[in-house]
């Protein structure tokens, strides 16, 4: 028990001296770390002073590119879009009654037929024979008249012989003749009417005409005023178009003649255009939209004497024109156009700021008005937040730009 008791006292001693030598190590090492991290923090200090001086030497002005415009005169593209539809449709009815005996093959629902052609026959036999006595009885009418007229010129010359009492107008067949000249026109009347009830038997297109439907088939008995069939116009056709309020103050002064171009988009990249020409407007403005419309015809949209690409009924259609020209404007970038305003350089490359009348818009670009010489510079790129007397940098290469577009 006494060995470990002076074990232990030994330890303790030991650990004495070594907390001893260990404080002094403490007491040496700190004093140099403390001055080595003086040094560097004084070098850190000074580095930094180093770089504020140095940015302090930096141009922070925004750079901007600059140019010149001219004013222009710029005829206004006007555009807008409207369904292509017939000018004229018919239905087709019977003016003569009997029964249908024939019918054109194109006679169907699609069809395509010229002006002209027959389209189906009724039964001519009944037509044919009223023609014939139609015939007949203006001869019997055209023989009387003569026959009266002969009577007349033996009655005036034996009038000669007799005292005027007896010479009355019965006595001269006056009253005679003017019944047989009746009774001639009566005649031809009927030779008139019987000559048309047998060509009306041929029941023929009134224009060029697309079969929109046929109600008829051979064998049917047809009155007068049945109808036959409904037909659409294709020797011309009309786009009504409406045209937005801002596209109405570009309009020219005189509508009619307007040479445009109607474009139909196939869904390919192909485009099929047709020239048309603005003949008219409504006359009146939509009541909900507060539109007016205008009207542009096509020829032979259907491409039957022309050879043109068609252009079918029901299209829904592009419609292209030239308005006004707008004298004395500028054509610049929409981004250029800033709050209605318009920035420019005075003589020290400071921004102004101009105000601009915005005229139309047109693509990716406005047509406007402003109050600028030749000779004034215009900033192409806008700092990001540009403000009257802001001074800049002009540089000439777009690649060196640094200032953060609008």
């Amino acid at each position: 028990m006494a060995y470990i008791a002076h074990t232990i006292k030994a330890n303790k001693s030991e650990s004495r001296v070594k907390g001893i030598t260990d404080m002094k190590w403490i007491r040496v090492i700190l004093p140099i770390a403390i001055i080595v991290l003086g040094i560097g923090a004084m070098k850190t200090v000074t580095a930094l002073g180093d770089t504020t001086e140095e940015s302090e030497s930096v141009d922070t002005r925004p750079s901007v590119q600059v140019t010149q415009l001219k004013p222009e005169s710029f005829a206004i593209n006007i555009e807008a879009f409207g369904e292509l539809a017939p000018l004229e449709s018919t239905r087709l009815a019977a003016q003569v009654s009997g029964e249908v005996v024939e019918w054109n093959p194109n006679f169907v629902a699609g069809g395509i037929v010229k002006r002209g052609e027959t389209l189906f026959t009724i039964e001519k036999d009944a037509y044919t024979a009223a023609l014939l006595q139609a015939e007949s009885a203006l001869a019997n009418a055209e023989a009387s008249l003569i026959e009266e007229k002969a009577l007349a010129n033996v009655a005036e010359r034996e009038a000669a012989t007799l005292p005027d009492s007896r010479v009355t107008d019965l006595y001269l067949r006056k009253p005679q003749i003017l019944s047989a000249q009746a009774a001639l026109k009566a005649a031809q009347a009927q030779m008139k009417i019987a000559r048309r009830d047998l060509a009306n038997c041929e029941v023929v297109a009134p224009y060029d005409a697309l079969i929109l439907s046929r109600s008829i088939g051979k064998g049917d008995f047809l009155s007068v005023g049945t109808t036959a069939a409904t037909l659409y116009n294709v020797e011309v056709g009309e786009v009504t178009f409406p045209l937005a309020r801002f596209d109405q103050a570009f309009l020219p002064e005189q509508l009619s003649g307007i040479e445009a171009t109607v474009s139909l988009l196939n869904g390919t990249t192909d485009e099929i255009q047709r020239s048309a020409t603005i003949v008219r407007d409504s006359g009146i403005y939509d009541s909900a939209t507060r539109m007016t419309h205008l009207v542009a015809r096509i020829n032979d949209p259907y491409g039957l004497s022309s050879q043109q690409p068609v252009l079918r009924f029901g299209a829904y259609t592009k419609v292209t024109f030239t308005g006004k020209t707008i004298d004395n404007v500028y054509r610049i970038p929409q981004e250029l156009v800033n709050r209605r305003q318009l920035w420019i350089l005075d003589d020290a490359d400071k921004l102004v700021a101009k105000p601009v009348e915005v005229v139309r818009e047109v693509g990716s670009e406005f047509l406007i008005k402003v109050d600028i010489s030749a000779d004034d510079r215009i900033v192409m790129t806008l700092p990001e937040y540009p403000q009257n007397g802001m001074a800049v940098k002009v540089i000439e290469n777009a690649d060196k730009l640094v200032a953060k577009q609008p």
